[in-house]
């Protein structure tokens, strides 16, 4: 139904007036049926609409919808129906084209007034004229609507008041006093409607209903600067959520997690869903700090989704929020919905960017000093300074985006269809990233709109080239920082030789291997290749079906299936650790696939006047299959021949991998939403799951729980009261909730009779975990408060939730030493409770716009329990389980999931002195293990400015993370081979100052180097995330021919405003809980300066 709800949508016009009788004529004839009784007058109109396929259209202020009425006709005219529904009342119809024109009997009188002609024109504050504005003769039904050009001309008297209304602008009434045309200009409207946002399971809710945090981002926060995995655009502007970017680079994966680590051996990081449907996000979750990585890394999936396909995000940062995941919900959920066609003229938008990437924190290094024997910088002091900067070892980085949307459609029919283009070469040579989207979307509705039928395909295809994240092996940055000072580091960028009698080039290195296997960093780049490519289809549909107004069936279904193909070219002369004379090749490939279907019932009714009942229910199947194949070894006689044929299957280091998975989950659902007169809403959610990880156990099936309720307060205020506040406050809502939720099992094979698909001598081998006979999922219990609030016209925001979680069925891992290696403990408490704050504010200043939005988010985790005194099963012995070790970390009652120990230190004598004699070396000592700290930060902050005057529009970006250290293995390394600017300063300093003497600098350096205590740092940072800086060029000048042009110039990461770590905290190796906080030769954090134009015909 088409309502007209004064100041706040357009006003249908009535310029067909001339054959308006031919209509009210035709329209009167129709038969109308209806049998109601006790219902709104909304559902009889709405009836109404259906039977004589005509819109009912109404002033609000006039027309009270929710009275109550009840009816009983059959096929009577529209005159006896409407006679009927409105007799008593001061309302009467009229029928104008295909419209039911409800109006009071005073406008009728109204309209016997001798008219002028009123004209004139409407523009927004930049001068623009705006199209489609609503003209309305107070009191009437009279109106007309802008043209093209913003420009009107209504029937209207002297004295009459023209009410001008716009969606998003401020609603204006001018009093005519004469014929003149008139000069109207619109401002934007800072009253905000009550918007409506997806929830759990794609359901729509309004957002003032929700008795939980979520916060919604539209494309605009996800595109105006544009990164290539999407996800790394909601760094500072979302409370809750902490995102650390992925070292690799363009196309790299991105950890999220909000509220906290919860899971000791599984995933904390976040559930991702598109459109109602949660996808299985392939990454990298390895990595536990100690540093040796292969330096290899890969994408994820959500990663390659095109951003311009996003219409809106919304950040479930709370169980609470998610609880009709189940199984899945514990860590919090990012929803993403995509773009659907849209009725009317066909529309194009196209986007094209280019942006350059510099390295922006690297370490410091010396110049003053040179080598010393084939690969250290001890030697002596340089007559003439080195030029030689590590930081030209990095090219510039470029990267191009483009895409093309196309948007079409009827009331009957909508399409949607997309085509984008990433193509990115990295700052290290031949790193190379490109990713092709193509995606197709229909809408359509059939049997007078009662079927909706929605339909998507998208294939996207991926090429990574040498994707590099940290660690030694295969890293070039680590020749490239250490070679030594004072050498020609020009002469190694021609990194290698033919030689005529082997028949290929070798190569060329002049330091050697370090000591540590490191060889010329354009070799690695350009022959120890590792290309891969991705190959990924989804396809989607839903069905929904109206049985009536207010009850419907839906279904979905999912397919996303991702082929994965790696290589691994070592060429001839590679360094005999990690190939042979003639080279080696490493093939492998994978497949993704996973499948999903649910079903759902949703009910959504008024009943009488107050109350309100939304109730939805279903089941799911989900399923995730994955399938790898693989080989690897020595070439066998042709040097960099990288084929299956060539390999030498005599070698020990041949192989042939394979490994097949499978896990499946089923679940039912249902929630329930109850309010009263739009102030008090009463949630209620539960979901039982049965994921296949629970098969043999004594109950596969986990119920899931949860409650929450909201009230608006400023609606239940007295009416006096509420208009003395509403200049002052607005909007004010708290809000509680409880759930209980889960978290995926990490592990296949946990109970009784699991057997894996690798073979031995022919039969299925069994899993090596002692078998879990009673598994159950992680269950985290959690609670949180809050409230929201507007004031002064919406001109300031302020919002703050408090939040407590448990974690409780911990899997603690403990080795048996027996037939089985090792077994799964569960239990465990871990704790998670924190503050999220959001301050914002809005004001226009005549044609200046300034907002501005701060989000704070602190979490303080804690391992309440862990366990002790646990029966080996094997040999009867109790196990102590209060003290577990992970690479750096460790897990302790009373500590946090994060926290770092070291437990060596340099000598100290009886007097605790540093034990050190001159000319000797230093000595460390082993001692009990001692806390360095934790990775986790105390506050992370974000701190958004918009500033805008006529088409102008700047945008920026702060944010910071206060708390937590890191670890720096890169610094250890260069002070230790004397190429840092510390090493240099210690010589220019006579030597490293102990107390009461001096200790020479590589002695000093030698020791320390290996001990992670001298290189911790604390993490806290401060930048300046992103800038953004806009023109839209006025639609006028263009005549119609292109619409929205927009030029922008933009930066991210531009500015280090505070680090005293020698890398950017913010990085990591890993998206797994236990890679952060550590680096070791990572790729440095990266700036990028870019150009983007937008437009659209």
């Amino acid at each position: 139904m088409k309502e007209i709800i004064k100041h706040k949508f357009p006003y249908l016009l009535f310029f067909l007036l001339l054959f308006s009788s031919f209509a009210s004529a035709y329209g009167q004839e129709r038969m109308i049926t209806l049998n109601l009784s006790k219902v709104p007058l909304n559902t009889a109109l709405k009836e109404i609409e259906k039977q004589t396929s005509m819109s009912v259209v109404y002033n609000t202020n006039d027309v009270d919808i929710n009275r109550v009425i009840s009816i009983k006709v059959s096929k009577e005219s529209l005159t006896n129906v409407m006679g009927q529904l409105f007799k008593g009342t001061n309302i009467s119809y009229s029928i104008v084209d295909k419209h039911i024109v409800l109006s009071t009997k005073k406008e009728v009188e109204q309209q016997k007034k001798t008219p002028i002609v009123a004209t004139g024109t409407v523009t927004d504050a930049q001068g623009e004229p705006l199209i489609g504005v609503s003209i309305l003769v107070k009191g009437t039904a009279t109106g007309a609507i802008t043209d093209m050009d913003g420009n009107f001309k209504i029937q209207a008297a002297k004295g009459d008041v023209l009410e001008i209304s716009y969606i998003g602008y401020a609603s204006q009434a001018i009093t005519l006093t004469n014929a003149q045309p008139l000069k109207i200009t619109m401002g934007e409207d800072t009253q905000k409607l009550d918007e409506v946002v997806v929830t759990a399971l794609g359901i729509k809710r309004s957002e003032k209903a929700l008795s939980y945090n979520v916060q919604k981002v539209n494309n605009d926060a996800l595109t105006s600067v544009k990164d290539a995995n999407f996800v790394n655009s909601l760094n500072g502007k979302v409370a809750g959520v902490n995102i650390q970017r992925s070292a690799s680079g363009v196309g790299g994966s991105t950890r999220v997690t909000m509220r906290g680590n919860k899971s000791i051996s599984g995933d904390n990081n976040v559930l991702y869903v598109v459109d109602g449907v949660p996808i299985g996000n392939q990454a990298d979750r390895t990595g536990d700090g100690t540093g040796f990585g292969s330096g290899r890394t890969s994408g994820e999936g959500i990663a390659n989704f095109n951003p311009d396909d996003i219409e809106s995000v919304s950040v479930l940062t709370g169980p609470s929020a998610a609880a009709l995941y189940g199984a899945s919900a514990a860590n919090g959920v990012i929803l993403i919905n995509t773009k659907k066609g849209e009725a009317g003229k066909m529309r194009i938008d196209v986007s094209s960017s280019v942006e350059f990437m510099t390295p922006l924190t690297m370490p410091k290094f010396q110049n003053r000093y040179g080598i010393s024997g084939n690969y250290y910088s001890w030697g002596d002091k340089l007559e003439n300074q080195s030029s030689y900067d590590p930081k030209d070892f990095f090219e510039l980085g470029a990267t191009f985006n483009n895409s093309f949307n196309l948007s079409t459609g009827n009331d009957k029919n909508q399409t949607y269809f997309s085509i984008a283009a990433v193509n990115s070469d990295g700052i290290v040579p031949n790193n190379k990233y490109h990713r092709y989207n193509v995606t197709l979307r229909n809408t359509a509705k059939f049997l007078n709109d009662k079927l909706t039928l929605d339909a998507s395909a998208s294939y996207i295809r991926e090429y990574y080239n040498n994707m590099i994240s940290y660690g030694t092996y295969f890293n070039p940055i680590v020749g490239a920082y250490l070679y030594p000072r004072g050498e020609d580091f020009e002469k190694e960028k021609y990194f290698e030789r033919y030689n005529s009698e082997l028949g290929y080039s070798q190569q060329q290195w002049g330091p050697g291997d370090f000591g540590m296997d490191i060889q010329n960093p354009y070799w690695i780049a350009y022959r120890n290749i590792r290309p891969e490519v991705k190959d990924r289809y989804m396809l989607y549909a839903s069905l929904k079906y109206d049985i009536t107004n207010y009850l419907n069936v839906a279904g979905r279904v999912r397919l996303d299936n991702t082929y994965t193909e790696k290589e691994d070219k070592r060429y001839a002369s590679t360094i005999n650790t990690y190939a042979s004379t003639n080279g080696r090749y490493t093939y492998s490939n994978e497949t993704f696939r996973q499948k999903y279907a649910d079903i759902m019932v949703n009910f959504d009714k008024q009943f009488a006047e107050i109350y309100h009942a939304t109730i939805n229910a279903g089941t799911s199947f989900e399923e995730y299959d994955t399938k790898g194949r693989g080989y690897g070894g020595q070439l066998l006689l042709v040097p960099n021949k990288f084929v299956y044929s060539n390999i030498d299957p005599t070698q020990s280091t041949a192989s042939q991998t394979g490994g097949d998975s499978r896990r499946r989950n089923f679940a039912v659902f249902a929630s329930a939403e109850l309010s009263w007169n739009s102030a008090l809403y009463l949630t209620l959610t539960g979901r039982a799951d049965k994921p296949s990880q629970l098969v043999n156990s004594d109950d596969p099936w986990i119920f899931y729980p949860s409650v929450g309720l909201s009230a608006i307060v400023t609606e239940l205020l007295p009416n006096n009261i509420k208009e003395k506040l509403e200049p002052t406050l607005g909007f004010l809502k708290v809000r509680a909730s409880y759930t209980e939720v889960g978290s995926p099992i990490p592990y296949t094979g946990l109970t009784p009779g699991t057997l894996t698909h690798e073979l031995e001598g022919g039969t299925f081998k069994p899993f090596k975990y002692y078998p879990i006979s009673n598994l159950k999922a992680e269950r985290t219990r959690s609670y949180e408060v809050g409230l929201d609030s507007k004031w002064f016209n919406n001109t300031i925001t302020f919002g703050v939730t408090y939040y407590h979680s448990n974690t409780y069925n911990q899997l603690l891992k403990a080795t048996l030493g027996s037939n089985f290696e090792y077994m799964f403990v569960q239990a465990g408490n871990v704790q998670n409770r924190g503050l999220e704050l959001s301050l914002g504010f809005d004001k226009k200043f005549g044609n200046f716009n300034y907002s501005t939005t701060f989000t704070a988010t602190t979490n303080k985790n804690k391992i309440i329990q862990l366990a002790r005194d646990v029966l080996n099963p094997v040999t009867n012995t109790l196990i102590d389980l209060t003290d577990i070790q992970v690479g750096r970390f460790r897990l302790r009652e009373g500590g946090e999931i994060g926290t770092v120990y070291a437990n060596e230190w340099l000598k100290r004598d009886g007097d605790n002195y540093i034990d050190y004699q001159p000319g000797q070396a230093l000595t460390t000592e082993t001692t009990s293990p001692y806390k360095l700290g934790s990775v986790n930060p105390k506050w992370n902050l974000g701190w958004q400015h918009g500033f805008s005057y006529k088409g102008f529009n700047l945008n920026l970006l702060f944010t910071a993370r206060i708390g937590g250290i890191v670890i720096s293995k890169t610094q250890a390394m260069l002070d230790r081979y004397g190429v840092s600017e510390a090493s240099a300063d210690a010589r220019d300093a006579g030597g490293v100052s102990l107390g009461y003497f001096k200790v020479d600098p590589k002695t000093y350096y030698d020791a320390v180097s290996n001990l992670d205590a001298y290189y911790t740092y604390s993490a806290t940072n401060v930048r300046l995330q992103e800038a953004r800086l806009t023109y839209t060029f006025p639609n006028k000048w263009f005549k119609g021919t292109v619409n929205n042009l927009s030029l922008s110039v933009y930066g991210t990461n531009l500015w280090m405003i505070y680090n005293k770590a020698p890398y950017d905290p913010e990085l990591t190796a890993s998206t797994g809980t236990f890679g952060q906080g550590y680096d070791y030769f990572m790729l440095p954090s990266q700036s990028t300066y870019g150009l983007s134009l937008k437009f659209g015909f």
